[in-house]
C-alpha cells in the first residue's frame, strides 16, 4: 500500500479539477482528499494499492481536459490507512 501527497500548479482551479480528481481516485479505488489552495494550486493526498496510486500520480500531470498543469510536486509518505473514502475538502 502506498500514500502520496501532491501539489499541482497551473490553471487547475475553476476547471472541475477537484471533481475530476475525485472521480478518477474513486475509479482507482483510492482514498484520501483533494482541495484548492488559496494561491491557485490544488493539493491532494492519495492512498491505496501501489500501482493505482502511480496511475493517479500520472493522471495529475495533465488533469481533466480544461486544466493546464504546469507542475506537480509529490512526496511519498508513510501509508496510514486513515481514510474511508476520497473526498473534496473545502476552504472555510
Amino acid at each position: 500500500m502506498k500514500r502520496i501527497h501532491i501539489i499541482i500548479s497551473g490553471c487547475v482551479q475553476g476547471v472541475v479539477f477537484r471533481a475530476s480528481t475525485r472521480e478518477a481516485a474513486i475509479t482507482l479505488n483510492l482514498t484520501g482528499w483533494v482541495k484548492n489552495l488559496r494561491d491557485g494550486r490544488v493539493e491532494a493526498v492519495f492512498e491505496g494499492e501501489d500501482g493505482q496510486v502511480e496511475i493517479m500520480h500520472r493522471w495529475c500531470e495533465h488533469g481533466p481536459p480544461l486544466a493546464r498543469v504546469t507542475g506537480v510536486d509529490s512526496s511519498e509518505e508513510d501509508y496510514m490507512g486513515e481514510f474511508m473514502e476520497f473526498t473534496i475538502l473545502y476552504n472555510k
